[in-house]
């Protein structure tokens, strides 16, 4: 039976820009309140200017945990509950794990998995005591499989497709869903916003890293945010979103050992 999400409250973190912006315009389309949160406060202006429903917007720093609590809050005493908690915020770091410095690795953490377990465990208890709703956590094709370079990104995007799948596990008694979304390359600013040292060719050009990103990534954050909506209407488990996800899924399935060298292989001959 799918979720009507007519009338729902919608929580979106990340939600200045990218996947984030864009599921809180669909969500919005689909007749939800939305409370929306991200640390660029002008982006998440621009977001709800753009929106004809009702809106509360937060600056948030989602690896500062009293500070989501106090966004939950906040939330439960403007629309009285949450129905759908998307974990969205999302940084980079490109560095191998040989040179990452602790302060990167801390940084991405704090808010790649860090962040999603503070929207979790802070909105979790709204939507058990009504046994209604979702959450819906963002990871990526690299919590699927290991990339060079992005040994931080991995950890963070692994463990929250771990920490998802165990809390879908959980739940299994209840009317609350949690989801794993899993993107490929996705038109956004994600990589030309990271803290870029090298990447897995070795290269130390942030831009050069940027632009070819942008000519790789083959899905708009507007059919990105289409597929996770779709995803939570029809309550599935799990989502990839993107052509190149599916591939890359399948890739490593099959070759759950070697699939290093041939998606590597795959790389090369995309970026010429």
């Amino acid at each position: 039976m799918a979720y009507a999400l007519e009338g729902k409250v919608a929580v979106v973190t990340g939600a200045g820009s990218g996947i984030g912006r864009a599921l809180a315009h669909n969500l919005a389309s689909k007749g939800c309140k939305l409370a929306l949160a991200d640390i660029d406060a002008a982006g998440l202006q621009e977001t709800a200017a753009g929106i004809d429903t009702e809106v509360l917007t937060q600056k948030l720093d989602v690896a500062d945990r009293a500070a989501v609590y106090a966004f939950a809050d906040a939330v439960k005493g403007r629309f009285g509950t949450a129905h759908v908690v998307v974990n969205n915020a999302g940084v980079a770091v490109s560095q191998t794990i040989a040179d990452l410095g602790y302060q990167d690795f801390e940084w991405l953490m704090g808010i790649n998995f860090w962040g999603v377990v503070h929207g979790t465990k802070a909105f979790l208890p709204m939507l058990l005591a009504q046994d209604e709703g979702a959450v819906v956590n963002i990871s990526s094709v690299f919590g699927l499989f290991a990339w060079p370079a992005q040994g931080a990104y991995n950890a963070a995007k692994f463990a929250v497709r771990g920490f998802t799948e165990c809390l879908r596990i959980e739940l299994r008694d209840t009317d609350v869903k949690a989801i794993s979304v899993h993107p490929g390359g996705i038109k956004t600013n994600i990589v030309r916003n990271a803290r870029v040292h090298v990447d897995h060719r070795g290269r130390r050009d942030a831009k050069a890293l940027a632009d070819e990103f942008q000519r790789l990534a083959r899905t708009t954050p507007e059919k990105a945010a289409q597929i996770i909506v779709d995803g939570i209407e029809r309550g599935r488990p799990r989502v990839l979103v993107g052509p190149d996800a599916v591939l890359m899924d399948k890739i490593q399935r099959l070759m759950p050992e070697s699939y290093s060298g041939v998606l590597l292989k795959l790389s090369e001959r995309l970026s010429k």
